[in-house]
């Protein structure tokens, strides 16, 4: 059940030139971090179709488990790549406890995809 691979893309961290002595996000190909989380389960969660004049907008969506035992680090700030996508992680990860030591049993998050 859990035989996906998933990468785990985090941005790096650049000086907004905006607001001197504040950082944004960078994700620019030479500041991201990429970990390959494996031992997980993707599955279909939710599609959407918008129609507006001159666009057609799908937002796709799909939950992740990690196997049992394990909790990845990917937090809501990160994007996944996942079969040739790149997806961003929706709302916090959730961490589910162990019912018998209270420590992380496995983590569950939402990524989702938009085009058009």
């Amino acid at each position: 059940m859990f035989f996906d691979t998933i990468v785990r893309v985090r941005a790096g961290r650049r000086s907004d030139r905006g607001n001197p002595g504040s950082t944004v996000p960078d994700w620019s190909p030479g500041a991201v971090t990429r970990a390959t989380v494996t031992d997980v389960n993707v599955q279909p969660n939710t599609q959407t179709e918008t129609t507006e004049p001159g666009r057609n907008a799908v937002v796709t969506g799909w939950r992740v488990q990690s196997a049992p035992g394990t909790a990845p680090d990917v937090t809501a700030v990160d994007r996944i790549e996942w079969r040739g996508m790149t997806c961003e992680v929706q709302g916090e990860v959730a961490q589910w406890p162990d019912p018998l030591d209270g420590s992380v049993h496995h983590i569950e998050f939402t990524m989702t995809r938009a085009t058009g």
